[in-house]
Parts: C-alpha cells; structure tokens; sequence
C-alpha cells in the first residue's frame, strides 16, 4: 500500500488546499518534510490520524484524548482545527467558507474480492452545520461493501486497525515512554498493542467468541430459575468488569495530573534555584535530619572517647603500670600456690594414713611398723617445710580478688594491644563527624537565609501546594489500586461461579455435540495461540537485536534481548554482556529513543503491514553517530 495523494484544506496552518503528491516510481521509497518549528510538521501528522479515525483518534495516542479533553470534548476540539483565519472570517465577517477537510489516495491497496486501484478517504467538519462527514471512494466511486460494513469499520478493518496506528504514525521524541512503560496497565496496554500489530489479537478474538459460544449453549439447558440466578451472576460480573475499567480510567487521569504536577513543581524549583534558592523543601528537611543523626552521633563518639579517657592515667603509668600488672600476677600465683598446697597436703595425708593402715595390715614387728611410719611422717613434714619456707618468700602486698585481677588484667591486655588504634580511630571519627556537621550547619544556614525573599517564598509557597496535591494524588492511586484488587478477586470468584453453575445445566442432545466440538476447537485455538506466541517472541527477538546492532554505536553495550510473555502481559528485556536485564531508566534519552525506534522497526517489521510509516521528527535526541545510523540504516 503507498499514499500517493494528500490534500490538506483550512486545516489549521494550511489555510486553502495544500496538495502534496508522492511520486511512484518505485525506486525512492522516502519522504522528508521539513519546515521550521510551528510551520505544521506535527500539524501534518494530526491530520492524517484524524482523517482515518476521526473521534475515534484519542484510541490511538493518549496525546489526542489529552487534546480532545482539554479542549472540551470532541465538538469543540474540532472546531479548534480550523484554520484560525478562515474561522475568524466566518464568525465575524459572515464568510461563505466554513468548513476544513482532509483527504487521502491510497495505492496497491488489497481489498479481498474487489479490484482497485485506488482507495480515497475523505473527512470534512463543517462550522455552519456542525456536522463531520467521510466519504469511501473505491476506483472514484462509492462502493456497497464499505457502505455495508460501514466507514469506520472497513479503515479498521482493511487499511489499518487503529489500536497499531501508533507504530505507524509516530512522534519520535515522545516514543520513549515505551522504555519507561513499567506499570502492569501501562505494561498490559502495551501488550494489547503488541498482540494486534503480530496479529495474535485475530486469534484471541476467535478463543473468546468460542468462549461465548460455549457460554450460551450452557445457558440453554437451564430451567427458568436456573436462567435467572445466571443473568444476576452474569449482571453481576458485568458491573464489576464495568466498576475496574472505571477504576482504571480513574487511576490513568490520576497519573496525567501527577505528570503535570511534576513538571509544575520542577519548573517552580527552577525559579526557586534562579532566586538563589539551591535546595529544594525537601532536601531543607533532609539536611535538618541529617543534622540531627550527626548531632547524636557526636553524642556516642564523646561517650565512647570518655571511656578511653578515663584509663589515660593508667597509659601514663607506663612502667608502674607494668610493676602493679607483674605484682599482681605473683599475688596471684601465691594465692594459687597456697591454694594448690593445701589441696596437696589434704591428697597426700589421706594417702599416708592408707598407707599407715597397710602397714598396720602386714605382719611385721612392732619395732619394724613403728619406724616404717616414722620414716614416712619425716619425709612429709621436710617437703611441707620446705614448700612453705619458699612461698612465705613472696610478699602480698595488694591481696586483690580472683574477680579484681581478671578486671585489672583484661585493662592492661587492652592498653598493650588496641587501645591506641581504638583512641586514634576514635578521634579521627570525631574530626570527621565535627566537619560534616559543620557543613551541612552552613548549608541549613544559606538556605534559611535566602528564604525570606518574598518571591522565592512565594514559589515555595506554591511548590510546597503542588506537592501536597501530588501526595493526595499519591494516596488516591493507593486507595484505587487496593479497591482494584478487591474488586479483581470478586470478579473472578463471580466468573468462577458462573462458569461452575453453568457447567450443572442440562445440554440438549444436538447442544451437547456443539459444546463437545467448541470445547475441542477452544483446545486447539489455545494451543495455536501459545505457539504463534512463542514463534513472534523469537522473531520478535532476532529483529530488535538487529536493529538494535544496525542503530547503536556502542557494540559491547546491548548485547542481547528477551521477551518475556506471561499471560496477558508481554515484556522486553535488554541484556549486557554478563547476562544481566539494564535498567532502562539507566538508559539516557536517545538511548531510550533508539530502544523505542528499533522495537517500532521490529513490529512493524512483524506485522507484515504494508501500511507506510510516518515518524515526527526522527533524529530528535541523537548525536551526529546515531543520526549517521537512523539515516542510512532505519
């Protein structure tokens, strides 16, 4: 399919008819338009979305339903369309002319069963009227299939389906939110996206209507009581599929405001920063607490410098300390000596009289037994004697305890070994904490100096507001997202009841063979769908990799890509050399407009759509080396 014709009549900038014409000659197959800003480059895009689906444009970019509800609603967005003058001319100078349109002629367009050769599209709103109308014209005449399945439905259905518009008519500086799509409803509108652009979504319809059919053939084998409990079950899950699309849209307007009220608040942080207001509130907080953890750090650090200090004259000591340590540890061996000496003489007395009484026990003279025992007593007493005449050698001068020595000897270990790297590290943890806090004083103090001018306190006055409003915008989105999953578990045990109490109806025999048959046929259909899945996912794969590779001047950086697919949800991964997902965030915005780029080549690529691609302002974001690449590779 090529567009070989476009007229642009009183829309917006284009004030009378603008005519542009493509050459076919089948040899250039590249179009540049190039104007200075605000001469209609993006104008020229608009128009092309409206003129294929018209109200039905804010389904292809979230751009244009921002637009259409700024605006008021589709009426007065397009009265906004017009060209300015052309509308002045009307409302104030009774001008005859009072419409605007857009028409487009496409070639090589496949229509099954009906040859054309030219498809023309034609969308005009009339100011006097109030009335928006498109012509289809086949050949150059209107045809019985485009009025049968009607206007809209045959642009769907036979030139472009307008869920996949967006990878065809692309701004390329705000294509960079499908890098930063991170949420499962951002994540799950992109794989809606996805699965119709590979055409999975055909399939998915098909399993659904199967899943209708089967649905209803259950139904007719039910009594009248039986049918009417399964339309409340039915009525039931439809209000809660009605309540979480609501909740949906509400969390999607929620995160536009957020959107809007960050770029207020950085915008008024600017100001602040150009008054001489560096810090923002919350750093201004952030510094104050900061503040107050180094304060009691300081506290602990002279505390435990205190506990040093206090065994400083012990250090001081120097050699008396080591005489009092050596007198002690004598004391100590005495008083074990002691100890030890009396547990001896109690052993060895217990073992003379054993002794004795063997003695006693041997037939030997009186004479003989009395020296034998003599002798022994004799021996004792000389060793005791001697024992004893040694350790009164030993003076006690101190008599400290068992507990008092061990207290004493566990200080003195310490100033031997790691009292003063423990001092030195001390102090060094000291000096640092006392700059920090010194800093970040000075910093609290600039800060709350500055804050009396009464412009910047206005600002912050108004930054502190935006805040507050992103916070409560914060903790709705909380409130709905908790409601969200109350209201997806209910739905689900309605539908699981529902599903159960129909399978409890009684099918018709002629019904029975029809569900027996659906039921094969949804198998088979699954089955079809987890392949196609796994088939695009590969393929998907190969062509980002290689339009990656084409694209990107860092060889080493993006090494492969995954797609991952979970149910309804499909993702994309890109991984270094080590194997390791990057953080797309980490990516900067060329980067993340060059990740955006190639998917869009991939899927349009997949898509096997012969639909042309248009791409608003294509180098924005890159250095000369990307746009080298995007230019003679893209």
């Amino acid at each position: 399919m090529k567009i070989s014709k476009i007229n642009l009549t009183n829309f917006r900038i284009y004030k009378g008819e603008n005519k542009l014409i493509f050459p076919s000659n089948g040899e250039k197959n590249i179009s540049i338009i190039a104007g200075k800003n605000g001469f209609g480059k993006t104008t020229f895009l608009t128009s092309l979305i409206w003129v294929f689906y018209g109200k039905l444009m804010a389904q292809v970019e979230d751009k244009y339903k921002k637009d259409i509800k700024n605006s008021g609603g589709y009426e007065k967005y397009l009265k906004s369309l017009i060209n300015r003058s052309v509308k002045r001319d009307f409302e104030q100078n009774d001008s005859e002319i009072s419409n605007f349109s857009v028409e487009v002629e496409l070639q090589d367009l496949f229509i099954p069963s009906i040859p054309c050769r030219t498809v023309t599209i034609k969308r005009s709103f009339d100011l006097k009227s109030e009335e928006e109308n498109l012509i289809i014209l086949i050949d150059g005449d209107e045809n019985e299939l485009t009025k049968d399945v009607g206007y809209e439905v045959f642009i769907d259905d036979f030139i472009l389906p307008r869920e996949i518009a967006k990878f065809f008519f692309f701004d390329a500086e705000k294509i960079v939110s499908l890098a930063e799509a991170k949420s499962n409803s951002e994540l799950k509108s992109l794989s809606k996206a996805y699965s119709e652009v590979l055409g999975i979504k055909k399939y998915e319809e098909l399993k659904n209507n199967l899943e209708v059919l089967l649905s209803k053939l259950r139904r007719r084998g039910g009594s009248e009581f039986e049918k009417s409990k399964l339309d409340d079950l039915i009525s039931k899950e439809e209000e809660l599929q009605k309540r979480i699309d609501h909740n949906q849209d509400k969390r999607d307007d929620i995160d536009k405001q957020i959107t809007i009220l960050k770029s207020k608040s950085d915008s008024l942080q600017e100001k602040l920063i150009r008054e001489g207001n560096a810090i923002t509130l919350e750093e201004l907080k952030e510094l104050k607490s900061e503040r107050n953890i180094l304060k009691e750090e300081s506290i602990g650090i002279k505390n435990k410098l205190k506990k040093l200090l206090d065994i400083v004259p012990l250090v001081i000591a120097g050699k008396q300390l080591v005489k009092l340590h050596d007198q002690l540890a004598l004391e100590s061996n005495v008083l074990n000596g002691v100890l030890n000496s009396q547990l001896l003489r109690k052993e060895i007395e217990s073992f003379s009289k054993s002794v004795l009484e063997n003695i006693d026990a041997l037939i030997l003279d009186t004479d003989s037994k009395k020296k034998a025992k003599e002798a022994l007593n004799l021996s004792l007493e000389t060793k005791f004697k001697k024992k004893n005449t040694s350790e009164n050698d030993k003076k006690v001068l101190l008599d400290f305890s068992e507990e008092r020595f061990r207290d004493f000897e566990a200080i003195y270990t310490n100033i031997k070994t790691t009292y003063v790297s423990q001092f030195n590290a001390i102090v060094q943890e000291e000096k640092n904490n006392r700059v920090l806090l010194s800093r970040v004083t000075n910093k609290i103090k600039q800060a709350e100096a500055r804050k009396d001018k009464p412009l910047a306190k206005q600002f912050r006055e108004e930054k502190a507001e935006t805040e507050k409003s992103i916070q409560e915008f914060i903790e709705q989105k909380n409130k709905l997202i908790e409601e969200l999953g109350g209201l997806n578990t209910n739905h689900s045990s309605t539908r699981k009841v529902r599903s159960e109490y129909e399978k409890n109806f009684n099918l018709a025999k002629t019904d029975r063979k029809k569900h027996q048959v659906t039921e094969q046929l949804l198998l088979k259909i699954n089955d079809v769908i987890k392949k196609i899945k796994q088939d695009k996912k590969f393929s998907l794969q190969r062509s980002m990799i290689l339009g990656l590779k084409r694209l990107m001047h860092k060889n080493d950086f993006i090494i492969d890509v995954r797609v991952n697919i979970k149910e309804d949800i499909m993702d994309i991964d890109l991984l270094d050399k080590e194997g390791n997902v990057i953080d797309k965030d980490s990516l900067s915005k060329g980067e993340q407009q060059l990740y955006a780029t190639a998917l869009l080549k991939a899927l349009v690529d997949e898509s096997g759509i012969k639909f042309p691609v248009f791409i608003d302002s294509p180098l924005q974001k890159f250095d000369k080396f990307h746009s080298k690449n995007i230019i003679k590779e893209f």
